[in-house]
C-alpha cells in the first residue's frame, strides 16, 4: 500500500498524498524548453495555458523560467523573474489549485511565494543557492528536493553509479537532512529521484522500476519521466511531442511502484492515465 502523507501549504491548504495521484502539469516559459520550444513564453498564452490546464484536471501548476535540460546554461535570477513573474501577475486570484515555482533561486523563490505560489521545486536539493533553504523555512512553503549532481551543462560526466537506486536514496537522506537542519519542516518535503538528471537512459529506467525502493525516505514521492529523453532508449529517435504514449507507460510504472505525484506536460491525456493507474493500484490491495 502507498503510504499517505499530508504536506501543509503556507496559505492554509494541504496536498493530500496517497490515496489518489496528484497530476502536476508542466508551464516552462524560457525560449529554450526541451519539450515545447518555447511555445509559452508570452505570459499571455502561458496564464491561458495553466488555466486551461487547471480545467483539464491538473492539481498543481509547476511554472519555471530557466530551463535546466541537459547542457543548458544557467540565466541570472533578474532574468528568470522577469519570464515567471508576469505569468504570476495574470494568474493571481484566477488559479485555484497551488502553484509551484521551478527554481533553486533564493530572489526567484522569495518573490515567487509572496506573489501567491506554495511550493518550491529545487532541482538542486538546496545544493546551488545557500540562501533558499532560510527563504523557504521563513515562508512556510513546500519544497520538493531533487536528485541530481553537478550542473545541467556536465551532469552526464557525473553519471556513474554503483547501485543507482541506492545512491538516489542515500543522496536524497542527505538532503532531507539539510533541508530540516536549515528550519525546514520535514512534513513540508517531497523528494523527486531526479529522472534524467545527470542519469543516463539505464539509470532512469532503474530508477523508475525500484521507485519502491525510495520508501524508507518516508517522504511522499514526485516523478517527471515526460518526454524526456530517456524514453528513446526504449522507443528510437522521436522528439519530444512524440513522447507521450512513452510517458504515459513511465506515469503508469511511476504510480504502481509507489510515486504519490507526477509531474507532465499533456495534462489532459495523462489525467485519464493517472486514473487508470490509480484504478490499477487500488486493484491491486489485499
Amino acid at each position: 500500500m502507498r503510504p499517505r502523507f499530508t504536506v501543509p501549504l503556507p496559505d492554509g491548504r494541504a496536498l493530500a498524498l496517497g490515496e489518489r495521484t496528484l497530476v502536476m502539469g508542466v508551464l516552462n516559459v524560457t525560449p529554450d524548453s526541451f519539450a515545447d520550444g518555447g511555445r509559452w513564453s508570452d505570459p499571455d498564452r502561458a496564464a491561458a495555458e495553466a488555466l486551461a490546464m487547471e480545467a483539464a484536471g491538473a492539481d498543481l501548476i509547476d511554472i519555471g523560467g530557466e530551463s535546466t535540460r541537459p547542457g543548458a546554461e544557467p540565466v541570472p535570477a533578474r532574468e528568470e523573474l522577469a519570464r515567471v513573474v508576469p505569468v504570476l501577475e495574470r494568474l493571481a486570484g484566477r488559479l485555484r489549485i497551488p502553484l509551484s515555482i521551478d527554481t533553486y533561486k533564493a530572489d526567484v523563490a522569495g518573490r515567487a511565494l509572496a506573489m501567491g505560489a506554495s511550493l518550491v521545486n529545487d532541482i538542486s536539493g538546496l545544493e546551488y543557492d545557500p540562501g533558499l533553504a532560510s527563504v523557504i523555512a521563513r515562508q512556510g512553503a513546500a519544497l520538493v528536493l531533487m536528485h541530481t549532481r553537478g550542473r545541467s551543462r556536465d551532469m552526464y560526466q557525473q553519471a556513474e553509479y554503483g547501485d543507482v537506486i541506492a545512491d538516489v536514496r542515500k543522496a536524497l537522506a542527505g538532503r532531507i537532512e539539510a533541508a530540516t537542519a536549515a528550519g525546514i519542516d520535514r512534513g513540508r518535503l517531497i523528494v523527486d529521484p531526479g529522472i534524467g538528471f545527470a542519469k543516463r537512459a539505464e539509470h532512469s529506467l532503474a530508477v523508475l522500476a525500484r521507485l519502491a525502493d525510495l520508501a524508507p525516505l518516508d517522504r511522499p514521492l514526485l516523478v517527471g519521466p515526460s518526454r524526456k529523453s530517456f524514453l528513446q532508449a526504449a522507443i528510437g529517435d522521436a522528439p519530444p511531442d512524440d513522447r507521450d504514449w512513452a510517458t504515459a507507460a513511465a506515469v503508469t510504472a511511476a504510480i504502481l511502484n509507489g510515486a504519490h505525484i507526477v509531474r507532465v506536460h499533456a495534462v489532459r491525456q495523462m489525467v485519464d492515465v493517472v486514473r487508470v493507474a490509480d484504478a490499477l493500484r487500488q486493484a491491486g490491495r489485499p
